[in-house]
């Protein structure tokens, strides 16, 4: 027993061994801050932290392969010399270190996404400049690397002399072979057998978090950045799905004419009753989500101004948004595409000339544009928009700024910038496209000075909503000054919800989004009770303008055809899903599919029995899209 302690692979388990205390540390703070509020009850704590030390067991496998491998090769003269004695003493200080500040990290990160690191924040390593940014300016980065110094110097004061076995004592190649050997076939069994949601088998999503290593979901997230679909989804016959969705799809309106070749494409005829060419403004507005609005029960005021304009237009009371992300939202208004897991088109390789909403205005005539606050390579908005017909217009063209910060200039800045593009169209007597997407309402929640209601800095999300909703007045009532205004018509949609939480896969409740069309020279106020996800926004007005066109569009025209069925689609981290009145089918990896009944009113959901009409309809929906898509059928 003595020989084994002191043989040199002793700091490996040392360090395993602090990995997987301090894991368990994390995941009671976790349970205490945020998995109460969820639901996850004091007496399934346990079973989560048994759970999550074998995952911290499993992941450390991984993290210490390299240092148990430098063990094995090292030569005994080298392994005990002064240099090397250095070198491990700071390389291990250097290991805790950044293992405790990356639960610091985590805390953070389960606070904004109800989630451990997942495909978001490896889709934000990407843009360094806005999340370095964003992170410094909203989170106390310095105190935390002090705290986590001091944390650092005291775990190492304690475990210091367990990192320094084997630096006295001499372990021959045949003594190192063994335990090295150990390491390596648990870790081969591992990549085989073992994988990051096994444990995950909690009805409460956020009790399968907290079970999980978060840097192993960080991993998975890595190398399942593009997934393919059909690897890891259900899947179904390629042309029953499409026979699906057409016999689905149909009810809406419009005429096939493309589904020998396996396409979508569907025909509308023009309506004379439309109301023709008008200009289309789409404002896009970030994190703007259902819960704040007083029209949508909220019993804060923090957006008077959208609720008063929806009165005073098309008020969509049953809005949901696709997904999580700025690019979802986009995705599924610009081209009224499905959510499919786990990236947006606008990132994937092939976004180039596919069909689009602005297509569709550019063969009727239309200038198209799409106006960004920030600087539009964040998420690849540039290339998909530039790349797709779009005049894109980002920080780079804004020259006139109140006030801006890490995301962009100020939603006041930025409409005021399309103003200024839209009365350069209007002289070349062209109707006009656009899509603005905000940025404000982002932290760090910084604005100018002086805007009513709204605090400098430090006011959080509550100001954020405040103000886009202070800029989203400023533009309606400024628009009305041009001369353009009268012949426009304006979409006011958020890209999606302010934050994601729950403990359902698909928590719809923070998906709910504001939505009202608002042209007050064309359309009668009215409310929308239709089930409506961002995919029917580009069908919906052009069924309103009532010219003919032709698009493979997954989304309907939500104000005809009243008694069509109608179905909304989510997607949540690798979760996608399907909504069909209150039954929802959800699709997760390994090909998993659950059918739920959802309680709209008490935010509740119940398993029953599998929904196989519903179930396959989903698979219709993504899968063909996944299809469509990669085969670079969706033009």
């Amino acid at each position: 027993m003595k020989r084994f302690v002191l043989h040199r692979y002793w700091p490996v388990y040392t360090l395993s061994a602090f990995y997987l205390v301090l894991g368990s540390i994390l995941r009671v703070v976790l349970w205490w801050a945020y998995g109460r509020e969820s639901g996850v009850q004091l007496a399934a704590l346990p079973g989560i932290v048994g759970a999550g030390v074998v995952n911290d067991a499993v992941q450390s496998l991984y993290f210490f392969a390299p240092f148990a491998l430098y063990i094995l090769l090292l030569r005994d003269v080298w392994y005990r010399s002064r240099v090397n004695r250095w070198v491990l003493t700071v390389g291990n200080f250097l290991t805790i270190f950044a293992l405790i500040y990356l639960a610091f990290v985590e805390f953070y990160f389960f606070q904004e996404y109800d989630a451990r690191f997942n495909i978001v924040a490896f889709d934000y390593l990407m843009y360094p400049t806005e999340v370095v940014g964003d992170i410094w300016n909203s989170y106390p980065v310095v105190t935390l690397a002090i705290v986590t110094t001091l944390l650092t110097s005291a775990t190492f004061w304690l475990i210091h002399e367990h990192l320094r076995m084997g630096f006295t004592h001499s372990t021959r190649m045949g003594k190192r072979i063994v335990p090295f050997l150990t390491h390596a076939l648990l870790l081969t069994a591992a990549i085989l057998w073992w994988h990051t949601d096994t444990f995950s088998v909690s009805q409460n999503r956020i009790a399968n978090e907290l079970a999980k290593n978060g840097h192993s979901s960080f991993f998975q997230a890595a190398a399942t950045n593009e997934i393919d679909y059909h690897k890891y989804y259900v899947t179904r016959d390629r042309a029953a799905n499409l026979a699906r969705l057409a016999s689905f799809l149909e009810a809406g309106g419009g005429r096939f004419v493309r589904l020998a070749d396996g396409r979508l494409d569907r025909e509308f005829d023009p309506n004379a009753a439309g109301l023709g060419k008008l200009n289309v403004v789409v404002i896009s507005s970030e994190s703007f989500g259902a819960e704040f609005s007083r029209l949508y029960g909220s019993t804060t005021d923090l957006t008077p101004n959208f609720d008063a304009f929806a009165e005073r237009g098309l008020w969509f009371r049953n809005a949901y948004a696709s997904g999580t992300r700025t690019v979802r939202g986009l995705e599924a208004i610009s081209a009224s595409f499905p959510p499919i897991p786990s990236v947006s088109i606008l990132r994937r390789p092939g976004n180039e000339n596919i069909a689009t909403w602005g297509k569709v205005m550019r063969e009727h005539g239309y200038r198209t544009s799409f106006i960004y606050g920030g600087y539009g390579y964040f998420d690849n908005m540039n290339y998909y928009f530039s790349n797709n017909g779009f005049e894109v217009l980002d920080r780079n063209t804004i020259n006139k700024v109140r006030f801006e910060n890490i995301w962009g200039v100020a939603d006041e800045d930025l409409f005021d910038r399309a103003m200024q593009q839209y009365d350069e169209m209007e002289t070349g007597k062209a109707p006009f496209f656009s899509i603005i997407m905000t940025t404000s309402n982002h932290k760090p929640f910084t604005f100018r000075p002086g805007v009513p209601g709204v605090p400098a800095q430090g006011g959080g999300r509550a100001a954020g909503v405040r103000y886009a909703d202070f800029a989203l007045g400023y533009f309606l009532r400024t628009a009305e000054q041009h001369a353009w205004f009268k012949d426009t018509i304006f979409v006011v949609v958020a890209d999606h919800g302010a934050r994601v939480y729950g403990a359902a896969e698909i928590p719809l409740k923070t998906y709910e989004i504001p939505l009202m069309i608002y042209a007050p020279n064309h359309i009668m106020p009215r409310r929308v009770d239709t089930l409506t996800g961002q995919i029917d926004i580009a069908p919906t007005v052009l069924g309103l303008l009532g010219f003919g066109y032709r698009a493979p569009f997954f989304g309907q025209d939500v104000l005809a055809h009243p008694g069509a069925p109608r179905i909304a689609l989510f997607s949540h981290n690798y979760d996608i899903a399907i909504l069909q009145g209150s039954r929802m089918v959800v699709f997760g990896l390994n090909k998993s599919e659950q059918t739920l009944d959802y309680d709209r009113a008490a935010n509740r959901y119940t398993r029953a029995p599998t929904d196989e009409e519903l179930v396959d309809l989903g698979v219709a929906y993504y899968q063909t899209a996944f299809e469509l898509f990669h085969a670079h059928r969706y033009e």
